[in-house]
């Protein structure tokens, strides 16, 4: 190969064995030929000018027998110097728009075209896996639930209502009032009179992970408020209420909620599962330690027409359980000497006619009977029961006819000193508890007990009997609440009662004895049971003597918004009665 660069060749030369051009482009390259032929001879004359020189160019390596590009310092034969000379992969640096929206238009179908044997491999796997995982997720579970998989036909019962079509049964759907887990041995239970009376409800929270958001549970709620009228410090918030370990829990944090340092949970049974007469037994592990005061366990029941939390509706309705026009059903029982607060009953005997009552004639109300509240006695240091009936008007003092109360066992026993104030009469006793029955009990044990009320709401032989254990603690007769007064007889609630269990927190019952309290502290519940006369069977919220549904629906809104304190608020004034003028 000549060097262009030697003393017997130039460049023009050379070009012709190196020429890369097309013919037409010779005058165009001629003036940088000549440029670079020129400069060639001149590092020809100056490396052999002088004998010297041989020993310079053998010393210098800079200096070497090729010309360099000004672009990169290599040489520029390596170079394409023109648009029009032509290299194998000028396509990858020259696009083609219009080639390339041809492509793009059929762009899956060319990739398809041009995909390899790696490509067409993986696009195969994929296909592959996507079938498998449809039939693993989609169409096997599909098989199995409709038995096709195991070769077997499910059949449901089925049921015609009010249409020939077909409706299969829900699986998850309690359908019987007493759950299935409730032994043989709890079916009845013996009554004051030696009778025996048959289980009508049960719930044995057996099942795990229960919720109990509204809408949730056929027989339970789980409130979400403050309850601002005992001022509780705790927000009852559905997340502190679940089902474990065969219990209910009714968990108490120190967790800032809704602006409250404290969250809590309750269930309520209201609108939805209620009882009129009989035996309500709750079996429960109280919280915290039983000889530290602060905590507000509670089991109770409530007459339907109010609503637990919600102010508007207990307003001149609680603890109201009333049948006569006199003084008793007056705002503040027309007495200045301050007895009574209320605002009078509501829904009394005497109503006009036109008004709004639910069954003009009867006097009715929402009496309260607690099972349980659970408090400690700071003086003893140990835990007791306070079980009370809760009822308006009141007695003068707020003393009933202590003749017809008693007391089964005064070793553990005693009327509660606590007899009322000017927004509710308690006939209550107070029972002391081990402090095994609790969930930091002492000796490492934590027992369940289980707690009861029994009642018949006969205005001449009624009564209504507490438990804690199997033992009676103390029994109210109907005529422990006779006229007294300026006011007529009391009477034992005929209102369908539902259910409450609670966990509270409130310097409104009881000292708090800050240092000393556990949090979380949680309230177990083993279960609830409803015993009733087998000719007395009645489970509605909404009995034909005592209805409540129609005057719920007609007043929705103060039963839906727990921020509305009084009837009036809620838009509603109290009807006339013929008392006070029609």
């Amino acid at each position: 190969m000549l060097n262009p660069f030697s003393s017997t060749g130039n460049l023009k030369d050379a070009a012709v064995e190196y020429d890369r051009y097309p013919q037409g482009l010779t005058g165009s390259r001629a003036v940088s030929m000549q440029s670079v032929g020129s400069r060639s001879n001149l590092i020809n004359d100056r490396r052999y000018s002088s004998s010297s020189s041989q020993s310079d160019k053998s010393s210098n390596p800079f200096l070497v027998d090729t010309d360099f590009s000004p672009f990169g310092g290599y040489p520029a034969s390596s170079f394409p110097l023109h648009i029009d000379e032509k290299e194998e992969d000028d396509y990858l640096h020259n696009p083609d728009p219009i080639a390339d929206a041809l492509y793009e238009k059929h762009r899956f179908r060319n990739d398809l075209k041009n995909m390899d044997r790696k490509s067409t491999t993986a696009l195969l796997g994929c296909v592959i896996l996507a079938v498998g995982l449809l039939a693993l997720f989609v169409i096997l579970p599909v098989l199995t639930y409709t038995g096709v998989a195991d070769g077997v036909t499910i059949s449901y019962d089925s049921y015609i209502l009010l249409t020939d079509y077909v409706y299969p049964q829900l699986s998850a759907i309690r359908t019987n009032l007493v759950d299935t887990d409730t032994p043989d041995s709890a079916l009845t239970r013996e009554a004051k009179d030696g009778s025996l009376w048959k289980l009508v409800f049960s719930d044995e929270f057996n099942a795990e992970g229960r919720t109990f958001y509204d809408g949730d549970d056929q027989f339970w709620y789980a409130p979400d408020l403050n309850y601002a009228a005992t001022k509780d410090l705790e927000w009852y918030d559905p997340d502190a209420v679940t089902t474990a370990n065969g219990t209910a829990t009714l968990r108490l944090d120190a967790y800032k909620n809704h602006d409250l340092y404290y969250r809590s949970g309750a269930l309520h049974s209201w609108n939805r599962m209620c009882f009129t007469q009989g035996v309500m037994e709750v079996s429960v592990r109280l919280p915290n330690y039983g000889n530290i005061s602060g905590l507000w366990p509670g089991m109770w029941s409530m007459g339907n027409l109010g609503r637990p939390g919600y102010m508007a509706t207990t307003n001149g309705i609680w603890p109201y359980s009333y049948d006569s026009c006199d003084a008793g059903i007056t705002a503040n029982q027309s007495s200045p000497d301050g007895i009574s607060y209320l605002p009078g009953q509501r829904l009394n005997s005497c109503t006009c006619e036109g008004e709004d009552h639910p069954n003009r004639g009867t006097g009715r109300g929402a009496p309260e009977i607690d099972i349980v509240e659970g408090e400690v006695d700071t003086n003893i240091r140990c835990g007791v029961a306070s079980q009370s009936l809760q009822i308006a008007p009141f007695d003068i003092w707020y003393m009933p006819d202590y003749n017809f109360v008693e007391i089964h066992n005064l070793s553990v026993t005693s009327m509660n000193t606590y007899a009322g104030g000017p927004y509710q009469q308690a006939i209550s006793a107070t029972t002391t508890l081990n402090t095994t029955w609790y969930e930091r009990g002492s000796d490492g044990l934590h027992h369940f007990q289980k707690y009861a009320y029994e009642y018949l709401n006969d205005d001449d032989d009624g009564y209504c009997r507490w438990f804690v254990g199997d033992d009676p603690s103390f029994t109210v007769y109907a005529n422990a609440l006779g006229p007294n007064g300026n006011v007529g007889a009391r009477r034992l609630s005929k209102e369908p009662m539902s259910m409450i269990l609670n966990l509270a927190i409130s310097n409104n019952w009881a000292y708090i004895d800050w240092l000393s309290i556990d949090f979380p502290s949680i309230m177990s519940i083993d279960y609830v049971r409803i015993y009733q006369p087998n000719d007395s069977v009645s489970l509605t919220c909404d009995p034909e003597d005592y209805p409540t549904y129609d005057y719920i629906q007609d007043h929705l809104n103060a039963y839906e918004d727990y921020n509305l304190t009084t009837w009036e608020l809620a838009g509603y004034t109290f009807p006339k009665n013929s008392l006070t003028g029609c």
